[in-house]
């Protein structure tokens, strides 16, 4: 078994809206490295369609239920893992999102648009598929996909079994039940063992309960999903498929991730030259019009403003940051409210706290190389990059402890210091006065270089390549082929 047919509804660099589109950028060519066939299915955008005009026509598929024709296309590849798109110019070539409008409303034919792509996934992991290649395993990504195990279910004759890869639980995509019919679905389908969820139809419900495995993006993640608040109404399902279920810690870029070849940076740098993170930390202060010098400690977040991501904590830290000896420097954007706070912020202290409202991927590697420490005080974190880039920066972060961030962030204390694991901080209880505590922590350790390079030289130490995380996939892949044969 080493053919995978890997499906996203996200296709860097061009349609990417959070970490599913740096796994779909990395995970199948780490699968090739090794030796597994992987291949890429995502939907046809028009922005990714118009980048790739050699792109030809391999199949195509009947209008079927409400779905309507469509072409599946051959368009070169993702780092190295062979891409198709699948061209429906009606439900793909948009405005907006993957998911939603210029206006960020969800589409409303959503199910449509990913109820094909889930059909379509299908069909090239059955016998009916018109290609050659033919997958062994259909690997899921995320609600938008999820739909794709249900349609093997009702494939005649020999298919690939399904895995599907929870990125975050919170998006579910649940839809009307009258959505049964125009998907294709059978009646019989539509019961607790099976898509439905509450009175509606779920495709990520679909996806956990047809599926042969359940991946998700950390250890830790895997165990909170399983209790009834981390499950938020899938977490009975989950604790029922719990020997079917794995968390796998995400991997990063550590090419385009490293701080001692990472040309988007004021200047290079490693363990042995850290001393020129100084010269990153004056740009940085540059470019966010901040006092200038290291008498202060610089904290920086490169985040999507929500709830989520305790960003509310950090705007309610502002006062009491303004009276310590700390600057503070915001890339991100998201909820309106948590934007208008950040920049009244960042008026009310000016020189102290920098905001940029939007994303910019040079200036977030910048912010990874010039600040002192990272803020990730997530409410819940499936996995999280930005610590582990940080990580790998000399730049400890400060997290709260869930999901990924527990997985990899040891908070600093006595003892870990003392076992050479220490590389962060971390705190448990949700709140903002827990976060302050714990810069305040973090400040102290600041203050002690002997202890900051020792975090430091940790963090910088540690293997979050994608090889290890593939291993896992492969042992995953072979574990769902051989519960097949039973």
């Amino acid at each position: 078994m080493h053919r995978v047919l890997f499906v996203s509804p996200e296709i860097p660099p061009w349609v990417k809206s959070g970490g599913l589109g740096d796994v779909t950028a990395a995970l199948p060519a780490a699968l090739r490295a090794s030796s597994v066939d992987t291949r890429v299915l995502a939907p046809g955008y028009g922005v990714a369609l118009e980048a790739l005009p050699g792109a030809v026509c391999v199949a195509q598929f009947d209008a079927h239920a409400a779905f309507p024709a469509c072409r599946l296309m051959s368009a070169g590849d993702v780092n190295g893992a062979p891409l198709l798109l699948l061209d429906c110019p009606e439900y793909f070539r948009r405005p907006g999102t993957a998911y939603q409008d210029s206006a960020f409303a969800d589409w409303p034919d959503n199910h449509l648009r990913f109820g094909l792509l889930s059909r379509v996934a299908a069909i090239l992991g059955s016998a009916a598929s018109p290609l050659a290649w033919r997958p062994d395993v259909v690997h899921c990504n995320d609600w938008p996909t999820a739909l794709a195990p249900a349609y093997l279910r009702l494939a005649e004759g020999a298919h690939a079994v399904s895995v599907v890869a929870i990125h975050n639980l919170s998006h579910q995509g649940v839809f009307d039940a009258a959505t049964l019919h125009p998907l294709g679905l059978p009646l019989s389908m539509f019961a607790i063992d099976g898509v439905e969820y509450y009175g509606k139809l779920s495709f990520l419900k679909a996806g956990i309960f047809y599926a042969q495995r359940l991946v998700t993006v950390s250890p830790t993640y895997a165990r909170e999903i399983q209790t009834e608040e981390g499950g938020q109404g899938l977490g009975g399902l989950l604790r029922g498929r719990q020997r079917e279920l794995i968390g796998i810690l995400n991997g990063i870029d550590t090419k385009v991730w490293n701080p001692a070849m990472d040309r988007r940076i004021a200047h290079t740098y490693d363990f042995s030259t850290i001393a020129r993170k100084s010269v990153n930390k004056l740009a940085l202060q540059r470019r966010f019009g901040l006092e200038l010098g290291e008498e202060r400690m610089l904290l920086g977040v490169v985040s999507r403003l929500a709830h989520q991501k305790g960003i509310d904590w950090v705007v309610g830290l502002g006062g009491a940051l303004g009276n310590l000896p700390v600057q503070l420097a915001v890339l991100g954007s998201g909820e309106k409210e948590l934007e208008e706070d950040l920049t009244a912020l960042a008026q009310m202290h000016r020189g102290r706290i920098g905001v940029v409202i939007g994303f910019d991927e040079v200036l977030a590697h910048l912010i990874e190389a010039g600040c002192d420490a990272f803020l990730m005080p997530s409410r819940f974190e499936p996995c999280g990059l930005n610590q582990m880039y940080s990580l790998r920066y000399g730049t400890p972060p400060i997290v709260r402890a869930t999901g990924g961030l527990a997985d990899t962030v040891v908070d600093c204390d006595r003892t870990t210091l003392a076992a050479g694991t220490a590389n962060g901080f971390s705190f448990v209880e949700p709140s903002m006065a827990a976060l302050l505590a714990t810069v305040r922590r973090a400040l102290d350790a600041w203050n002690t270089p002997t202890v900051w390079r020792t975090l430091q030289k940790r963090g910088m130490s540690l293997d979050f390549s994608w090889s290890a995380s593939a291993q896992r996939y492969l042992s995953v892949y072979q574990a769902a082929a051989r519960d097949s044969h039973l």
